[in-house]
């Protein structure tokens, strides 16, 4: 048991090391030797875990989709506001996660394995069908379909992570509350926007933890 758990410590002490280093320098220039170091232990066990650099960034990102998996759970709200508060919880963890945040960096741009999750797209597949809940429910006005609306969810989230490259002020909580504000009496209609907070409620547990 305790060689296990020192197996998955090793394991998860890559994983964010190499999060860190491809956080700070990109995936050219960032080295097995050098993410080994970092996390403080031999190359030997290195790659023991991962037999190379593409097996390490996959790792990453598989990483990530488990911090997604959690900010997409099941919660105990309107389906319009467990929508809100699921893109709340994503950009504060872009901003505080390095594993998720270099995850989603990897997948959108290409920079995994055609087996790695395609984090961008399992998000949008998850925004899509909660807004198709919530037109089911008779939430949403009738134009436009939960399809656009769900692109438009998706290209700000985008956009916002792009844009926190050099300005972490995009990430801040009050931008995507005032993209909220602006939307939900275009979708809810201006009478139930009342319904809603645009700034969500409590963050997901554990969303902002690292591996």
């Amino acid at each position: 048991m305790a060689t296990q758990e020192r197996a998955i410590r090793t394991r998860n002490a890559l994983i964010k090391a190499a999060a860190e280093l491809l956080d700070q320098e990109g995936p050219a220039p960032v080295s097995l030797a050098t993410i080994s170091a970092k996390a403080g232990v031999s190359n030997g066990a290195l790659h023991f875990h991962f037999p190379n650099k593409a097996a390490l960034l996959d790792a990453v990102v598989v990483e990530a989709e488990a911090r997604l998996r959690q900010i997409t759970r099941p919660r105990d709200l309107h389906t319009v506001q467990a929508l809100i508060d699921a893109t709340h919880d994503l950009v504060r963890a872009l901003g505080r996660n390095v594993v998720l945040r270099v995850g989603f960096r990897l997948s959108g741009r290409g920079e995994r394995s055609e087996a790695a999750p395609d984090l961008w797209g399992d998000w949008q597949q998850w925004v899509e069908a909660t807004l198709a809940r919530a037109d089911g429910e008779g939430a949403l006005v009738s134009d436009p379909s939960p399809e656009e609306l769900a692109a438009v969810v998706v290209a700000v989230g985008a956009g916002l992570q792009a844009r926190a490259e050099s300005d972490a002020r995009w990430l801040e909580r009050g931008v995507l509350t005032q993209f909220w504000a602006l939307l939900l009496p275009r979708i809810v209609g201006s009478a139930a926007r009342h319904d809603f907070s645009p700034a969500g409620f409590a963050p997901a547990s554990g969303e902002d933890q690292g591996p």
